[in-house]
């Protein structure tokens, strides 16, 4: 995993990161100790292919270490998290399937 360095920017309750002068950004809004992740935003200037994978799994640390559970209303996190079931499946809400 490459590392990613990402800025909790809570005044426009988005995580951030900039990759070569371009801004990447994740929007959430978060309810007692959730955080729903809404929508993943990459500018087409960003091309790697991993990127995106290692963007939501620097966010999702973040949010870990926070302890608090993530929902993932974004069709691309939800996506993700279903592909790493195992490794995410804890950080889930009770009740809540993807």
């Amino acid at each position: 995993m490459n590392e990613v360095e990402i800025k909790d920017n809570s005044f426009l309750r988005q995580y951030e990161t900039r990759v070569n002068g371009h801004l990447a950004k994740i929007e959430y809004s978060s309810q007692e100790r959730k955080v729903f992740l809404t929508k993943l935003i990459i500018p087409e200037e960003i091309t790697a292919k991993e990127f995106k994978e290692d963007f939501i799994k620097a966010v999702l640390s973040e949010i870990q270490e926070k302890n608090m559970r993530v929902v993932p209303t974004s069709p691309d996190i939800a996506s993700f998290l279903r592909r790493n079931k195992r490794q995410y499946q804890e950080m889930l809400p009770v009740g809540i399937r993807i």
